[in-house]
This record gives C-alpha cells, structure tokens and sequence, in this order.
C-alpha cells in the first residue's frame, strides 16, 4: 500500500528564534546533526521557554526534514529528556497513522532514490528548498510494521558494518604510516 504523507501525518515548518546563551530548551539546527544525520550526542539548551516556543515542542517520534539547501536530510526526534524545537531549516513531520514507524518514515525519507526525486523537485536560485507542497504529495510504501522493522535492522546492521570498516581502514592506514616511517630510520 502506497499513500502521500499528507494522509498519515501533519507538516508544520520549524520556528525562528533567537537564540540566547543560556536557556531551557535546545534550539536544534542542521549543525547540530552529522554527516549522517545523526543528532549530537550533548545538547545546550539556548531559548528561553516562552509561550510561543513551547507550542513548537518536539515529541518522540517527530521526524524533521532538513529541506533547505544541498544536504536535505530526515532524523527521528527521540531524546525527550531534553525539550527541544526545530528551526526554521527543517519540517517537522509528526506521524498520526500508528501503522508506520518514526524510523522507517525517517529510513525511507533518506534512501536515495527518494531524496533524488525530492531534489528533482527543489525551487530556489541561490538556495535550493524542497517545499511543503512537495513533501506532503510524497507518496511512501507501507509495508506491515514487522517488514518495517526488518527494514530498520537491516539498515542498522549495515551501517555498524560500513562503521567498522571505516576503524579497520583507519587502523591499517595507521600501521602503514608506522611501517613506513620505520624504515626510514
């Protein structure tokens, strides 16, 4: 079964604020996630928790979409401990349908045929930005959660496995340097 997201969940864009020093909730940016789309690991929080900011909370399970600018990206938000808003860099898509996991949303959003259509789609001269209009008419295959979660173990497994390549590269790299540097002596 196939259905646009606009079905299966609300898109509302991130708020712009103004960040401070010191703060209740955390202010997250596209600098604050990895080349992976991965979110830091330590937060600060940065905005005061004023009316208009605590109506943008995030809940576990919203997914943002970094829409604007050459790396588009999906995360699933999950650290409650932490409140927190997005700006206005990304949508937040929070799901309504239980049939579909935040992580698969977020794993489908990423692979790379979608992000390729989504980018076929991108407006803008100087900044390239894929539109609400556009996310919403996306149409994402939902398979039954078992299959979903198949899916998200799978990808997991693959990239521990392309992780610890990289370490093994990085290791043999560095024993090559040493070699290297020892026979010269």
């Amino acid at each position: 079964m196939k259905t646009a997201l606009k079905h299966i969940t609300s898109i509302q864009t991130g708020v712009f604020a103004k960040p401070i020093q010191k703060g209740e909730i955390v202010y997250l940016q596209a600098k604050h996630f990895d080349e992976n789309g991965e979110l830091a690991e330590i937060l600060y929080p940065d905005l005061e928790a004023d009316s208009k900011i605590q109506k943008h909370l995030l809940k576990k399970g919203d997914v943002l979409f970094a829409a604007k600018g050459t790396k588009n990206f999906a995360a699933w938000y999950e650290n409650e401990a932490t409140p927190a808003v997005a700006s206005t860099s990304f949508f937040v898509i929070r799901l309504h349908d239980t049939n579909i996991l935040p992580g698969y949303l977020t794993w489908f959003l990423n692979h790379p045929s979608t992000q390729a259509l989504l980018k076929g789609q991108a407006r803008g001269s100087s900044i390239a930005s894929i539109s609400k209009a556009v996310l919403s008419e996306l149409e994402i295959p939902i398979p039954n959660i078992q299959k979903q979660e198949l899916i998200l173990r799978i990808f997991k497994l693959r990239n521990k496995e392309k992780n610890l390549k990289q370490q093994i590269e990085n290791l043999r790299e560095k024993e090559i340097q040493h070699l290297l540097i020892n026979a010269i002596k």
